[in-house]
């Protein structure tokens, strides 16, 4: 994941003040641009170097050529040909290693933020767009004391069991019983076939990543701080965090003959380490480390990749209009977007019980930072 590297580049149509720009509203360093760009030109000119050596041994092996058909001796000639070879070979491999690590360094710097993102660095500014009743727009959201809590509910139903999930899985795990998984089975497959009536094709993808495939679609900081790594014998594997990590790998080294948007519905189970962040929602099955996720992932031409985002939102929207839940559609802040997010909006429901708004839906349009493909993504229940 990265922005184009040319587009850092003035000579190459690019423009790094709106790459800096970008980086000030997400709060991230502008210096970093400055270093893609040295690091651009060095490489360059290690690439020009490199080539003026391989003109070198071109220029010898005419002259070994022309030896051999006057059959005179060439020794001399060839030594110094498989001399500049080696030296070719070693200037080659210093070419690639640098153009690894500025590749590494350009893919630190964030998409671009899109113009219409609050610029903050606090939450407290995300921007509510819209809010939505089942009883109608002149409808109040209240708080209520006279109901019980989701896992109050479910434990006097019998629908989980957290006592005997975090004794046999640790902090954090539970067994979903009886009414419980009927619940959540059939929340998953109303949302596929609602998706599927959208013109989404379902997919379930694998739970888990080889470590290449997932370092082109999570970002640094994730690996440590969030997902599960899976030792064998063989290669090391990352469980998901979503399925929309190994669905961005589904086309992986692939082009489209046809212009068409590839529409998916993406269903998982998904792993996390960050269960209980920051010490919020620790009650119920709030931030879990194991959940099961209905998204959308969406591939589409550049033009169209905003367009795609708005009818993602409007999906998300249509969903919880039918459950009839309250909610809210969110702008998120500048400094608050991950890495690849050009925009997000978050679609938050009303929890009556705790009189708050929580975030159930994140939708973004990465744009063309991932390098398999324009994507936009978003995730529904």
């Amino acid at each position: 994941m990265t922005l184009d590297v040319t587009s850092f580049i003035v000579e190459k149509g690019g423009d790094p003040e709106v790459i800096k720009e970008s980086q000030r509203k997400r709060g991230g360093s502008v210096e970093l641009v400055d270093e893609v760009i040295a690091m651009y030109k060095h490489w360059v000119e290690a690439q020009f170097e490199a080539n003026q050596v391989k003109k070198q041994v071109n220029a010898v092996q005419k002259e070994i050529t022309a030896k051999r058909k006057a059959k005179e001796p060439f020794d001399e000639f060839l030594e110094q040909k498989n001399k500049l070879e080696a030296q070719v070979a070693e200037m080659e491999k210093a070419v690639d290693e640098e153009e690894r690590v500025m590749r590494a360094k350009a893919a630190t710097i964030g998409n671009l933020v899109n113009k219409g993102v609050p610029i903050s660095q606090t939450e407290d500014d995300n921007k509510v767009l819209k809010t939505w009743h089942p009883d109608g727009p002149n409808a109040q959201v209240e708080k209520k004391s006279d109901i019980l809590a989701h896992h109050e509910v479910m434990i006097r139903i019998g629908a989980f069991d957290t006592e005997r999930g975090s004794k046999v899985a640790g902090h954090r795990g539970f067994f979903l019983t009886e009414d419980g998984v009927d619940l959540n089975q059939a929340l998953i497959n109303y949302g596929l076939d609602f998706l599927r009536k959208r013109g989404y094709k379902k997919i379930q993808p694998p739970f888990f990543m080889r470590k290449d495939a997932m370092a082109k679609t999570a970002q640094l900081d994730q690996f440590d701080e969030e997902l599960y790594k899976v030792s064998g014998d063989g290669e090391d594997k990352y469980l998901i965090a979503t399925s929309e990590q190994p669905i961005s790998a589904f086309h992986s080294d692939e082009l489209f003959d046809q212009p068409e948007k590839q529409l998916y519905a993406g269903y998982s189970t998904c792993f996390r380490k960050e269960a209980g962040a920051a010490g919020r929602d620790t009650w119920g099955i709030f931030r879990v480390h194991q959940f099961e996720k209905v998204e959308q992932f969406c591939i589409t031409q550049p033009e169209h990749s905003w367009e795609m985002f708005e009818h993602m939102v409007e999906n998300a929207e249509a969903f919880y209009q039918s459950l009839k839940i309250p909610y809210q559609v969110v702008a998120i802040v500048s400094g608050a977007l991950n890495l690849a997010a050009s925009q997000k909006y978050d679609l938050e429901a009303w929890f009556p019980f705790q009189g708050a708004y929580k975030e159930l839906v994140s939708c973004s349009n990465c744009t063309d930072y991932r390098e398999r493909g324009r994507s936009s993504l978003c995730l529904l229940a």
